[in-house]
């Protein structure tokens, strides 16, 4: 079983996240952020992935260090259970339509951290989530999970359901990414390794 467990503890935030690649899309857990919560669901439901944590953080003082810190976590417990990638696809793509929204992200399990995040016309909150929060979140996934990622929102008019197309098809392109490739005994690289 593909699972791992990062804790994190800083003066501003404590998270606990328990990662299962292979399981039945549940997470359990909440960060006290409901809009957030709920696009983390959405995450774990899409990627097929079980997802628990536990998350405390400055929230009085606004979201920004505990969903940057939980983008560290996620990704840091990913690279930690995809260690060298052997056997993996490495690579995923998803369109994913969400009412008049349409997001496209792929993801190369590269070893190369890089974000490209192309996604205009978000209003500034949803509900009391501030949407810049977004791409925070993201490239601190990114940056520790060490994947290269490219969002785009090719249009799209409601914030929520802009954003929820991206959670869904992030979620989407990672599985097919991290999914085992019959018949693959190798590191999917003609370097022999990722990075």
């Amino acid at each position: 079983m593909r699972e791992g467990t990062v804790h994190r503890t800083t003066r501003e935030t404590d998270i606990k996240i328990t990662l299962v690649l292979d399981g039945q899309g549940k997470m359990t857990g909440v960060t006290g952020l409901g809009f957030f919560d709920h696009m983390l669901e959405l995450f774990a439901k899409h990627s097929a992935c079980d997802l628990q944590l536990t998350a405390k953080g400055d929230i009085h003082v606004d979201a920004h260090h505990l969903v940057e810190d939980l983008g560290i976590c996620l990704g840091q417990c990913l690279k930690n259970v995809l260690g060298e990638g052997i056997g993996i696809n490495r690579y995923g793509y998803s369109y994913i339509p969400m009412d008049e929204a349409l997001a496209r992200v792929v993801v190369d399990i590269s070893g190369r951290p890089f974000l490209k995040y192309n996604v205009q016309g978000l209003k500034e909150k949803v509900g009391n989530f501030d949407s810049e929060l977004v791409e925070e979140f993201f490239r601190a996934l990114v940056n520790h999970g060490r994947l290269t990622v490219h969002v785009d929102v090719l249009y799209g008019t409601n914030t929520h359901h802009m954003i929820e197309a991206v959670f869904k098809a992030f979620a989407r392109s990672l599985k097919q990414a991290y999914t085992l490739s019959s018949g693959q005994l190798s590191v999917p690289s003609s370097k022999g390794k990722l990075d």
